[in-house]
């Protein structure tokens, strides 16, 4: 065959057809060829533009000279329409706007071909196409590797994208193609972006690397299933999972990422099974939002190469560890947020550098038969609200096996910590607790180390071999209930149980019986020295806080009642001290309003000025609503109740959404016992904690009436307006502002004209939805700026009219 020419061997039955054909170009060689023809290519450069609408194979010459290159100047080199063959071809685009290879219908193979292009795609599926591609390479630094689109499929087998200016592979509008040991790699996008209803990926056997982006992005309610696959080496997130999306990971391996190895957030959904996290620069999974979950199975997390702790939940998200080991990490596991929640079974967390399990601002961790070593602390609950439990769990080699503080009442059962250098147990700032059948034995300190403030009960414990004593107990607050110890350092302040009941509000160590050495609860000893206390930071003046008010978005007329009483409280301290009578002035407050408008910031601001102006002893917020005040059976509302009520001393109760304690169709509802009980505190500690409390304007007024005493205690109401949308724009600019960001000509007015359309129905959140809006804007400018090969500085600031969301 001479070069450039097309040689075409004719399968048809017809007489008149010639058995085989020579022609001087494609096009001519496809015109006359038909079904089951094959087309034989010489080596050659052939600039047509082909489209195959036949059943033919087409191919380069065996053992030719040199590569068959389809190469047009512009367009689409290569269309196919048809169940064809395609075989040893190179095709070259040079049109930015247009796939080198474009497949919209029928199931052709396409073996062995060379994609080396500048083009929007390098191979494009599109529609009904189901094709077969085996041992396939694409180079396309200008666009996507590979793009399978609008409901198309099909098979990737050992194909390999050496290089792509955006995504390696991208699958979009229900798209399902099935990737069978393919190479993604040195992709400036994402590796893998799976993203829209309908949209699903399987990979086998895949490797993804060396991406500038997310190594797999999976958004929209897009899914995808990866099997024996490894994703590393990547600039961002390793994984990330936003919207609805949902990933199953068998067998694969994440590693040698410089950010969290998988990111997930709004409601989406990981399944992990035998797989391996491991080298990461922050979290190891990292899981945010309400309806977002993780359940990893019999995996690994390891290795952590930065300060982040290893499982982050957070938001009101849920993560699930079942027989998973996490190692070498600076902390293990964090857990915090109201709502968020951890469970962890039969699994392994060592070699932590600080703290293996915490939990925080009201999340909740269950542990069963788990087993903690080496680590500073082994679990840590920190704060009111925090809580969970832990059951059947083994402790050994840490400072302190457990540490509740500031009001967070876990259920510890059947746990044993073993060679403590510190304690045990430890409960301090007024932490509470349950302790069940739990063991401390070869402490370095106390097995249980209990102080003053601290409600909590030890039922059937143990201690052996502790360095300082068994028991350290406060005068106060803790019950301990059929506790034995194997030594005479039992320390409490109580000498026997002959003391105080717990309704007394004494400590009771009932029965503290021995299987051998203990015979008899010994004397207490002198008590320990208590630390000295932290140096508390200064306050400020009440012009500072008053300054930082007026910096706020509108709000104008609560800027003026705030002023307006902190006017008359300082007068009135200046009254005093000049020998006059001054005006009491009611410091309770309702705060009205819509959510969003500022009410909590404004309650922090008044708290710091009543500190200031020496009214208030510390002006710290404490933030409660229904969930904290009222309890499931009689009696607990009330005691919830006076424990907020003791923690906000000196300071102020918020008290959100108020209304809910006094439902409409309250009957047997316990919230006006914690409506009762608040008006009495406020009553007989009149000077120790001012109470807001706050809700939406016309239930507000209901709550007024619930009462006799409620709308005496509140004289004043500060009603908080919706933000118009100028105010909602300024709090645009702010947050740009904060994020480096940058509002383009034009983008102001849209932004009005965004805001005075928004429906300001039950749902517009005021300020949280201006932040809202900016969030989106900046997930639209990203896959935006994403597409571009090399943005500019413009680029990668400036928010534009288009980046705003749909109006709801």
């Amino acid at each position: 065959m001479a070069q450039g020419t097309v040689q075409v061997t004719h399968t048809g039955t017809s007489r008149w057809r010639r058995r085989t054909g020579e022609y001087p170009s494609l096009a001519a060689a496809l015109e006359a060829a038909g079904d089951g023809d094959v087309l034989t290519v010489a080596p050659g450069t052939y600039r047509e533009n082909l489209v195959v609408r036949r059943a033919v194979t087409l191919r380069g010459a065996e053992g030719g000279a040199g590569p068959v290159r389809i190469a047009p100047p512009d367009g689409v080199p290569l269309t196919v329409r048809a169940s064809v063959v395609l075989q040893d071809l190179h095709v070259e685009g040079q049109d930015v706007a247009a796939p080198a290879l474009l497949v919209e219908d029928g199931t052709p193979e396409l073996l062995d071909l060379r994609i080396m292009t500048r083009s929007a795609a390098g191979i494009e599926v599109r529609g009904a196409a189901r094709p077969t591609v085996r041992r396939c390479t694409v180079d396309n630094a200008a666009g996507i590797g590979i793009a399978v689109l609008d409901g198309a499929g099909g098979v990737f087998e050992e194909c390999e994208v050496v290089s792509a200016g955006q995504a390696g592979v991208s699958v979009r509008g229900g798209a399902h193609p099935r990737l069978e040991r393919c190479r993604v790699h040195h992709a400036s996008g994402a590796g893998i972006a799976v993203t829209g209803e309908g949209s699903a990926l399987e990979g086998v056997g895949c490797e993804v690397y060396e991406i500038k982006g997310a190594g797999l992005q999976i958004a929209s309610r897009g899914t995808a299933h990866l099997t024996d696959s490894s994703v590393h080496r990547t600039s961002a997130d390793g994984i990330t999972l936003d919207t609805d999306a949902v990933l199953t990971l068998s067998d694969c391996d994440i590693h040698d990422v410089p950010e969290n190895a998988v990111d997930l957030r709004s409601r989406s959904v990981l399944t992990l099974t035998r797989s391996t996290v491991r080298r990461f620069g922050r979290n190891g999974l990292s899981v945010w939002d309400p309806g977002t979950r993780v359940d990893a199975n019999q995996c690994e997390i390891h290795d952590s190469t930065g300060d982040y702790p290893a499982v982050w939940v957070s938001d009101g998200a849920t993560a699930v560890l079942d027989a998973c080991r996490v190692h070498d990490v600076p902390d293990a596991l964090f857990v915090l947020d109201r709502g968020s929640r951890v469970d962890v079974v039969d699994s392994d967390l060592s070699q932590v550098r600080n703290t293996a399990v915490s939990v925080s601002d009201g999340a909740t961790a269950q542990l069963d038969d788990c087993r903690i070593r080496e680590a500073s602390t082994g679990a840590w609950f920190r704060d009111h609200g925090s809580g969970g439990t832990l059951a059947g769990c083994a402790i050994d080699s840490v400072q302190t096996g457990v540490i509740v503080t500031k009001g967070a009442d876990p259920t510890i059962e059947r746990c044993t910590v073993t060679s403590p250098a510190e304690a045990g147990f430890y409960v301090s700032a007024e932490g509470r607790g349950s302790f069940h059948g739990c063991r401390v034995t070869g402490s370095g300190g106390y097995g249980f180390h209990v102080t003053d403030g601290c409600r909590t009960t030890l039922r059937k414990c143990r201690t052996e071999r502790c360095a300082r004593g068994g028991y350290e107990f406060p005068e106060e607050g803790a019950v301990a209930e059929e506790c034995t110890s194997d030594e005479s350092a039992v320390r409490s302040s109580v000498p026997d149980s002959s003391g105080p009941s717990p309704a007394g509000g004494g400590t009771v160590l009932a029965e503290m019986r021995t299987a051998g050495l203990l015979g008899t609860v010994p004397a207490s000893r002198p008590p320990v020295a208590a630390p000295e206390p932290q140096p508390v930071p200064a306050a400020r003046s009440s012009q500072d806080v008053l300054g930082e008010l007026d910096a706020l978005v509108g709000l104008e007329s609560v800027k003026h009642e705030v002023r307006t009483l902190t006017n008359m409280i300082e007068v009135g301290r200046r009254r005093r001290e000049a020998g006059f009578k001054a005006a009491s002035v009611r410091r309770h407050l309702v705060f009205t309003g819509n959510p969003g408008t500022g009410k909590t910031t404004v309650a922090r601001l008044y708290g710091e000025i009543l500190a200031s102006l020496g009214v208030l002893e510390r002006g710290h917020l404490v933030e409660v609503s229904r969930v904290d005040l009222v309890g499931e059976h009689i009696g607990s509302t009330a005691i919830r109740t006076q424990e907020a009520f003791d923690r906000a001393r000196g300071g102020v109760l918020f008290v959100d959404e108020a209304y809910a304690l006094s439902p409409e169709d309250s009957g047997r509802d316990f919230g006006r016992e914690a409506i009762d009980t608040l008006v009495k505190l406020m009553e007989d500690h009149r000077e120790a904690v001012v109470v807001i409390v706050a809700g939406y304007t016309a239930e507000m007024e209901r709550f007024l009436t619930v009462n006799p005493g409620v709308a005496s205690r509140f004289s004043r109401t500060i009603t908080f307006g919706d933000y118009e949308p100028e105010e909602l724009l300024r709090i645009v600019g702010q947050q740009a502002d904060e994020h480096e960001y940058r509002l383009a000509p034009g983008t102001d007015g849209a932004l009005l004209a965004y805001f005075a359309k928004l429906p300001k129905g039950p749902a517009f959140g005021n300020g949280r939805t201006a932040r809202q809006t900016f969030e989106s804007m900046v997930e639209r400018h990203a896959g935006r700026v994403a597409a571009l090969g090399e943005p500019s500085t413009d680029d990668l600031t400036l928010l534009y009219p288009d980046d705003l969301p749909e109006l709801p």
